[in-house]
């Protein structure tokens, strides 16, 4: 009988990474390769396209050795969202860097838009707060910052991808243009009550609509490919949050994960009814399956969670290694902290103050801080900006989250979890596979092609660890109260 796979194309923001999976949804194997940033200027975050690919090719190639010949193996793409590619149509060269999500050079071309009322318009089609964070801008900017970048895209000889477009024409060698709707509803070009590219939100950002790709559903066939005498079949893609909702089989309205990796993201489903937020989310499509229907998601967008302990590690060279922070955190007590706070607005801040201008700040430094309280300080970072998320998440849906399921390599952080357990006063349940990225849009394959039902997932999905620590009601207040004084703290420190 023919052997049948499932392999997840995962491209993050610091590693290309490829997981094959058995029938049973059982990791075989995996293998991961770390990818480059660069900082041209302050706020600027670049990657280098083809490096990104080729990274990505060589996972692939490393997981499909040993596989037999005939082997079926199908596939789905999961990746970081927002980051903008720019390339020739013809040659496949790009014409500049990728531009990262977390970049910020357009934040003043963002308030000019702004003081034209033209939020208000973009809000109301996407779903989206006006922010550098999205695509459009960064799109924009391109193909400004070159006269013949502008001229070759007039003529319809440029391309626009996010991730997952870029990775699919270079699988496909030039043939497939392609997106999904939950990328493209990333963009801030896409409207998401009648599902398609919209006409007004090109002209306002002076975009040529012969960049942009063709829109698919989530689940669908995309493309086959061969490499190294394998045929791929790849019938899923998803944004990289989207894959991990689906991870958490989150198929219900009201259900919601949280996720952390270089930045952190709380989505919950709010089913086929797009849910306006009135308190700093954002309204976005979770995922758009075979049937057709689509699932919305309310969305609280954090720029830095992992990447601040990255921070610690390489710049600071606080920490020898990310996985002792934990242990290290915990050698300090409550009282040595002494209301130190930092808050690591790197990339400005997003959900739910949305400050393009904001910048990293400590605040409540003493002579016996030292770099074990910093240690400390980040990890409770990531539990107050969660708990930012989650009360605008509250008041935008009329009810009070009774747990939350987290993912990520953030999670597997045992004092964050039991602090952040204790500042949302609900439990905290970390699932037994913390890789929900890649298992989503695995399983997001395997129902496709009608191996597994959404109910069936659900069942499989059921191992987690329970953080349940109790602060009492005036403690979470007083650490919560200075958190928030110390954000006012860094909002706007670069606003003229």
């Amino acid at each position: 009988m023919m052997k049948r796979y499932f392999l997840a194309i995962d491209q993050g923001t610091s590693s290309s990474r490829a997981i094959l999976y058995n029938d049973k949804l059982e990791t075989l194997k995996s293998h991961q390769i770390e990818v480059g940033q660069s900082y041209p200027q302050s706020s600027w975050v670049e990657q280098c396209p083809e490096e990104l690919f080729q990274a990505q090719f060589t996972c692939i190639e490393k997981i499909l050795e040993g596989l037999e010949n005939d082997a079926e193996v199908y596939a789905g793409i999961t990746n970081q969202r927002e980051t903008s590619i720019i390339w020739d149509k013809n040659t496949s060269k790009p014409v500049y860097p990728a531009i990262v999500w977390q970049d910020m050079r357009t934040a003043d071309y963002c308030e000019e838009l702004t003081q034209k009322g033209l939020d208000k318009t973009i809000k109301n089609k996407t779903g989206l707060v006006l922010d550098a964070y999205f695509s459009a801008t960064k799109i924009s900017w391109i193909l400004d910052s070159n006269p013949e970048i502008r001229k070759e895209a007039e003529a319809g000889n440029l391309l626009f991808g996010t991730v997952d477009t870029w990775l699919m024409w270079k699988l496909s060698q030039g043939k497939k243009h392609l997106t999904d709707h939950s990328n493209a509803a990333r963009t801030m070009l896409f409207n998401i009550h009648d599902m398609n590219w919209d006409k007004e939100l090109l002209e306002i950002f002076n975009i040529p609509a012969s960049l942009l790709p063709e829109l698919k559903t989530s689940q669908a066939e995309y493309l086959e490919c061969e490499i190294n005498d394998k045929k791929i079949k790849i019938v899923s893609v998803a944004g990289d949050q989207n894959a991990s909702l689906f991870g958490h089989t989150c198929f219900k309205k009201g259900e919601a994960k949280n996720t952390y990796g270089t930045g952190c993201f709380l989505l919950v489903n709010t089913g086929e009814e797009i849910v306006e937020s009135k308190n700093g989310l954002l309204s976005t499509v979770a995922f758009s399956l075979k049937d057709k229907k689509v699932n919305y998601a309310l969305e609280g967008s954090i720029f830095i969670a992992g990447s601040a302990l990255n921070w610690l590690k390489n710049k600071m060279q606080v920490l020898e290694d990310i996985k002792e922070s934990s242990a290290i955190a915990e050698s300090i007590s409550e009282e040595e902290m002494d209301n130190l706070y930092f808050v690591p607005a790197f990339s400005g801040l997003g959900s739910p103050y949305w400050d393009m201008y904001a910048r990293g700040t400590i605040i409540g430094l003493n002579l016996d801080t030292g770099k074990n309280h910093l240690i400390r300080a980040t990890l409770e970072s990531l539990a107050y900006q969660t708990k930012d998320v989650a009360g605008s998440m509250e008041n935008d849906m009329q009810c009070k989250l009774k747990s939350l399921s987290v993912d990520g390599g953030g999670s597997k952080n045992d004092f964050m979890l039991n602090f952040l357990s204790g500042v949302l006063g609900i439990d905290v349940l970390r699932q037994d596979n913390v890789e929900l990225t890649a298992f989503g849009i695995a399983a997001m394959v395997a129902n496709f092609i009608g191996l597994y039902s959404l109910e069936e997932l659900v069942n499989m999905n059921k191992n987690s660890e329970l953080f349940n620590t109790k602060f009492d009601e005036s403690k979470k207040e007083k650490l919560y109260n200075g958190w928030k004084k110390a954000v006012n703290y860094s909002k706007g420190w670069l606003k003229n």
